[in-house]
């Protein structure tokens, strides 16, 4: 794997058709028909065109590997599957054009005590891989019965059968795997919070009204980014104080509560753009501010928060905005967590537990108070005995400290 050669060549297009927005094609422009009928079946299963696409180019790199080894995919074996575990593991990414200033990869902002990405694929990234070709390879097994096996197999309890079926009294019981064969170990994820302070530097390195509308709405009602810029004018309700967004997993339409202050900015905001942009219940709520006037993309938008953290010096994201808020809101006794996982979007209500968790400068916070009142505690005097104790008898008794003395 250290010698291994894979060429980037094949590409991911997108189409118009609604029937087919992403397609994975060779390097000639052939098509690959096993990965479009996985699509086929992933769109028919009402996946969203972004898991498409991800998927896409997930298989697009298992599709790269398997032809520099010169195996075809429905030869594959588990040999293959590790050894494209290795391969992601110990591979460098491709390098991507990078700012003169941009710190070095993996180095730690010490702002925000974050990580840039480094150079490696992260554990993240390679079980989404692992996920992505399991669940091709099973859907293709189910719909052909082919004489086709799983490189990467599912492990725990299923891929083991009945743990303990026939058990030896003379033996300790067998624990199944939790972790399938070759699934990276991935470290308990914690919610990157931005300190209140911080975010109150951060808001106040924005320039303009529409910058401090968006931010306003992404810290009070933790929406995801892309949820929030496609917000279209029909969805806004400022007398009910709500903003409409379509979720990213399920494209149901929630309506959700925004703080006073955003609709405040939203309306300056809107005010300055008044007569220049279409104002319709159908049109985008969020406009470039330069002519010829567009709807704010994502990439617009990171680069608006990229340019206030250059200011400070910090590596924030916009996803931050969405933990922050959700810690906020956890933080809040009267509100319940089933309040917080509704307004979040969470499928599940773990999901929204992990904010529950201290973050660890909270930890260091609390400790550090519990250590002044600590001392605080041993620097008081010592109560004076009790009415009819003799101090002197105390003292040879219990010592100095007892008889309302200093120790030695």
């Amino acid at each position: 794997m250290a010698t291994l050669k894979v060429a980037r060549v094949g590409r991911v297009e997108k189409s118009d058709d609604p029937l087919q927005p992403f397609r994975l094609v060779e390097a000639d422009g052939t098509e690959v028909a096993a990965v479009s009928e996985f699509l086929h079946h992933m769109l028919a299963d009402d996946a969203s065109p972004t898991s498409l696409r991800s998927y896409a180019y997930e298989l697009l790199a298992w599709v790269r590997f398997l032809r520099a080894v010169n195996i075809p995919w429905h030869l594959a074996s588990r040999v293959e599957a590790r050894d494209f575990a290795l391969w992601l593991k110990t591979t460098k990414k491709p390098p991507r054009r990078r700012r003169p200033d941009a710190p070095a990869p993996g180095s730690v902002n010490p702002v925000t005590g974050k990580a840039t990405p480094g150079e490696n694929y992260a554990a993240r990234t390679r079980r989404h891989a692992r996920a992505v070709i399991r669940s091709f390879y099973e859907y293709h097994r189910e719909t052909h019965g082919r004489p086709l096996i799983n490189p990467f197999p599912q492990g725990g309890a299923a891929d083991e059968g009945i743990p303990n079926a026939h058990h030896n009294p003379m033996q300790p019981f067998r624990q199944p795997s939790r972790r399938g064969t070759y699934q990276p170990k991935e470290p308990k994820p914690t919610p990157r919070i931005i300190p209140d302070q911080a975010f109150n530097d951060l808001f106040a390195g924005l320039k303009y009204n529409r910058d401090r509308a968006l931010i306003a709405f992404y810290i009070s009602t933790g929406a995801r980014a892309s949820e929030l810029l496609g917000v279209p004018q029909g969805l806004v309700s400022p007398g009910a104080q709500t903003i409409g967004v379509v979720r990213k997993g399920n494209q149901v339409l929630q309506h959700l509560p925004a703080s006073a202050d955003a609709f405040v900015w939203l309306r300056l905001y809107q005010q300055e753009l008044r007569g220049m942009v279409p104002k319709h219940p159908s049109k985008p709520l969020w406009w470039t501010l330069r002519r010829p006037f567009r709807p704010l993309e994502y990439d617009a938008a990171r680069m608006v928060f990229t340019r206030a953290n250059q200011l400070l010096g910090a590596n924030w994201t916009l996803h931050d905005l969405r933990h922050s808020a959700a810690k906020r809101m956890v933080r809040d006794p009267n509100l319940t967590l089933a309040d917080v996982q509704w307004v979040m979007g969470h499928a599940h209500i773990t999901t929204t537990e992990i904010y529950i968790a201290p973050t660890p400068d909270e930890v260091v916070a609390h400790v550090l108070a519990h250590h002044d009142r600590q001392r605080a505690e041993q620097a008081k005097p010592p109560a004076p005995p009790a009415p009819g104790y003799r101090p002197e008898v105390l003292a040879a008794l219990f010592g100095t400290s007892a008889a309302g003395g200093e120790s030695r």
